[in-house]
């Protein structure tokens, strides 16, 4: 699902060069649910950028899912955001003047998928999350763990092959966080998606399949099975 080699993104801060990752190598297999741990500015939203295609590798070789990263052009890197990655952001990323039912229709209307199966698959989505009698309430009306849980609900909706968790708990109490690994655990059991999870909380180590660890943008070499 997931290859790098060799993988270093370098950014220019004030006249330097500062490695955001630097020669990072990971493989990640079809089905697996990843933990990512680091400090702050280990490089995990960097690592998570570069493979959800929001950015572009300095150098490396970068394959998700099939697809080289490295070399595609920025509306192949739209179309596979839309098609083949799902997001889920700390701050929940929700329009607000769209409810919940059109914020998770979102993406499938952007793909171009055809409306009515689109609207269909967000209602079961909706109801396996427990939100069907939010789904015409606006962000602004709902509770932290329920805007997480809409924001997860929008990036299955167009049946990704991977999801990427980006501090999913951050923004979250200790009960909703627990609930939004445990979502997400459920997922990757039903599906088959494979998930991969940036966080510093220890909430999903248990329910993971491998740990790996960035520490300055390189991953340590005591990365271990979960």
């Amino acid at each position: 699902m997931i290859l790098t080699r060799n993988l270093t993104r370098i950014y220019t801060v004030g006249g330097s060069s500062v490695a955001g990752i630097n020669a990072v190598n990971l493989v990640i297999a079809p089905a697996e649910l990843v933990v990512l741990k680091g400090n702050s500015g280990s490089g995990k939203s960097t690592l998570l950028s570069l493979l959800a295609g929001l950015d572009r590798p300095t150098s490396g070789d970068l394959l998700v899912a099939g697809h080289d990263l490295g070399n595609r052009r920025a509306t192949d890197l739209t179309d596979f955001r839309r098609n083949v990655v799902g997001m889920v952001f700390q701050s929940f990323n929700l329009l607000p003047t769209l409810n919940v039912l059109e914020n998770v229709l979102l993406p499938a209307l952007l793909a171009a998928r055809p409306a009515e199966p689109a609207r269909r698959k967000a209602e079961e989505l909706l109801d396996w999350l427990g939100l069907a009698s939010r789904r015409d309430h606006f962000p602004a009306q709902l509770s932290g763990g329920e805007m997480q849980r809409t924001a997860i609900a929008r990036a299955l909706i167009n049946d990704p092959e991977l999801i990427l968790a980006d501090e999913p708990t951050g923004n979250l109490d200790s009960r909703n966080g627990r609930m939004v690994m445990d979502l997400l655990a459920e997922l990757n059991r039903r599906s088959g998606c494979t998930v991969l999870i940036a966080t510093h909380s220890d909430l999903a180590d248990a329910l993971a399949t491998r740990r790996i660890f960035l520490s300055d943008g390189a991953l340590r070499e005591d990365s271990c099975d979960a």
